[in-house]
């Protein structure tokens, strides 16, 4: 895991630190699938600012995302721009004048960038826009054989309301 040690920088109010990270991201488990980093270290572009009452953390990088599409289940790829800030009261009061991330004297980019990029995915990871799916009556992907149904199968467990809707 990445994780940056807040002692080697030693900043004064105004001041700026910036430097080029190899971040590394864990796996992902999204919506009960699994979603992998290619690769699984990625560049990013790490500032620290220091500010009259904390620190500013800002993290920027591409992630590129491989797993099942939500539709057909086929290979999806997706790459998620990052762009992250965290804050660091120097003598926090309140919780939300803190961030998880830093312990002691380091900052978990790992976990930072995992979050980040698990806040930024969409609701759906699709192969493509206009993925069809699959076919509720025979599971084929609709991408690859379009097709529809004849027959209209009803579920069984209506057949007795339907028998009372036909009497009328």
């Amino acid at each position: 895991m990445t994780s940056f040690s807040l002692r080697q920088v030693k900043l004064r109010p105004g001041e700026q630190y910036r430097d080029e990270l190899e971040v590394e991201l864990p796996a992902f488990e999204f919506g009960g699938q699994r979603y992998v980093p290619v690769p699984e270290q990625v560049p990013a572009a790490f500032e620290i600012t220091r500010a009259n009452t904390g620190t500013v953390f800002s993290l920027q990088f591409t992630a590129r995302l491989h797993g099942p599409c939500y539709r057909c289940l086929d290979d999806a790829v997706l790459e998620v721009p990052i762009s992250a800030r965290e804050y660091q009261a120097e003598d926090p009061e309140d919780e939300q004048m803190q961030t998880q991330y830093v312990v002691g004297a380091n900052l978990d980019v790992s976990q930072w960038a995992r979050d980040a990029v698990a806040l930024a995915l969409p609701e759906q990871i699709l192969c493509r826009p206009d993925c069809a799916g699959l076919c509720s009556v025979c599971g084929k992907n609709l991408n690859d054989e379009p097709h529809t149904h004849e027959e209209e199968h009803g579920d069984p467990r209506w057949a007795a309301l339907e028998a009372l809707r036909e009497e009328r």
